[in-house]
Formats: C-alpha cells, sequence, structure tokens
C-alpha cells in the first residue's frame, strides 16, 4: 500500500447469497482529497460504502485504513467509525433532542469526552456549517439541507480524518443540494479533511480531486472529473448523465467546433468558444 493513502480498497468482493454485488473493487483515497464515487442505481455505490465503514463484511478482499486491515474481526469497529465518519442520506438525527445535544451526543458516548469538550466543539463545527443560530432547535423545525448541516457537524466534531458521505443530498431541494456540497468543500479546504462522496448528481461531483465510476459492481472508470467526463458516450452506456454544459460542449464539438473534451464549467465553455466565434 501506497504511504499516502488514507483509505485503500483492495479486490473487495460482496456477495449477497448468490447475487454477486461487488466484484473484485480497487481504489484508494488520498489524505486531503475529495474522491466522488458515482454509478447508476443498483451499481453497488451502497454497500461499498457499507464495506468501507464496516456495516457490512466484505465477502472477499480487504479495506485498509492507514496501511491496517480494518475487516479483521478483532479490529474496534465504534473507534475505526469515529476516524471515519459516515453522513447518510436520511440525516439520522435524534427528534426528540436539539441541534445541540445531536451534537453532543457522538462525542460523549464514543469519544467519552466531558459535556464541556463536547459541548465546545460542537459549537465550532456548528459555526463552522453556519447553524449556530439554531442550537436549540429540534430536527422537525429545520429545513432538509439545514438537518443535512447539523449531521455534518455532528461528524466533523468527532474530529475524524475522513468523512463518507452516501447520497447525503438525494433527498434535498436544489437550494439544500447547494448548501450542503458547499459546506463539504469548505470543510475539506479548510479542515483539510478527506471526504469520500457517493452521489447521482453529477454537478457535485466536477470539483472533486478524483471520481470513480462503478458499474455492474466492477469499477469501470477512475480519474480526474475532466478524464472522466471527457467520456459522454460511455457514460451514457452506464446510465449516467453528465454536467449539461459538458454535454453541450461535447454536441458542438460533434457538430464540427474545435473544442477540447470534458469541459467542466459555463465559464470554461465561454473561453473556449470566445476565440472560435471571433
Amino acid at each position: 500500500m501506497s504511504k499516502e493513502a488514507i483509505l485503500e480498497v483492495k479486490h473487495l468482493s460482496k456477495s449477497f447469497g448468490a447475487n454477486a454485488v461487488l466484484k473484485d473493487i480497487d481504489f484508494v483515497v488520498h489524505p486531503g482529497d475529495v474522491t466522488s464515487i458515482i454509478g447508476s442505481s443498483g451499481s453497488g455505490k451502497s454497500t461499498l460504502l457499507r464495506c468501507i465503514n464496516l456495516l457490512e463484511t466484505p465477502t472477499s478482499g480487504d479495506v485498509a485504513f492507514h496501511g491496517d486491515s480494518v475487516v479483521d474481526k478483532k479490529v474496534n469497529a465504534a473507534a475505526y467509525r469515529a476516524k471515519v465518519g459516515m453522513v447518510f442520506q436520511s440525516f439520522n438525527l435524534f427528534n426528540n433532542m436539539s441541534v445541540l445535544e445531536n451534537c453532543i451526543i457522538g462525542q460523549t458516548k464514543v469519544l467519552k469526552r466531558n459535556k464541556e469538550e463536547a459541548k465546545e466543539k460542537a459549537m465550532q463545527y456548528l459555526t463552522k456549517v453556519g447553524m449556530n443560530p439554531y442550537i436549540n432547535a429540534k430536527p422537525r423545525q429545520l429545513s432538509g439541507g439545514q438537518k443535512q448541516r447539523v449531521a455534518i457537524a455532528g461528524v466533523m466534531a468527532m474530529k475524524p480524518r475522513c468523512i463518507v458521505l452516501d447520497e447525503p443530498t438525494a433527498m434535498l431541494d436544489p437550494n439544500g443540494r447547494r448548501e450542503v456540497i458547499k459546506t463539504v468543500h469548505e470543510l475539506n479546504r479548510q479542515e483539510g479533511i478527506t471526504v469520500v462522496l457517493i452521489t447521482h448528481y453529477m454537478e457535485e461531483v466536477i470539483d472533486a480531486d478524483r471520481v470513480v465510476v462503478i458499474d455492474g459492481g466492477h469499477v469501470v472508470m477512475d480519474g480526474t472529473p475532466k478524464e472522466v467526463f471527457s467520456r459522454v458516450k460511455e457514460l451514457k452506456k452506464y446510465s449516467l448523465d453528465v454536467p449539461q454544459v459538458t454535454e453541450l460542449a461535447d454536441e458542438l464539438k460533434e457538430a464540427g467546433m474545435d473544442l477540447p473534451y470534458g469541459i467542466l464549467s459555463i465559464d470554461e465553455l465561454v473561453d473556449e468558444l470566445v476565440p472560435l466565434l471571433k
């Protein structure tokens, strides 16, 4: 295993009875990177995440954290999950607790922090995600995007090395999605937190450092967003969309315009088009 990898998935397979969901999955996650995992429904993304977080045991293969295997039965799963925090699409907040209490409970139960230290850490991260004005609110009083930001603050307060998000914006409207993804990228930049993001919204992928594409339980592509999204026809073959601007640029290229592959933003497209239209 390379020294710089924080997580490494090696020849990972997972079957449920005769149904092989993951087949010989290999990829690494480097410290400080945002790695996005994409694939159509049923491709195996969520099962992969559950194996990484020890919610499922791989049938074969390995998951290593800083070079040490975590699938061994002797591994303390709770201690490992405190280092590799998980955010689910369903928020996972306690409805009878306030925002602040939701961000304190994991620290006191798992890390055995005292109440004062846990409160201080909770406030630090609720402030970072812009939710400090809502510390006394109950989850039912919050929008979906606000709930997800509280969930992220609760995980971050545990001071993990890596945060794993399983379709965190799937239940949100476009504004909520933007809020949550912006929060994730800010934490990545400011705290150096390593991020593994599973999503089916391609616009959330373009700012990642690496993209891993899964289809039928296999890794079928692995590269930078530019490398992956330059393969528009292949992605469509795997029932995946591409960002609208990438699709438009691809159609213009097909029509004969001299454009590069893998355009990811409107600004990038405009910069390429202006000289051609002069």
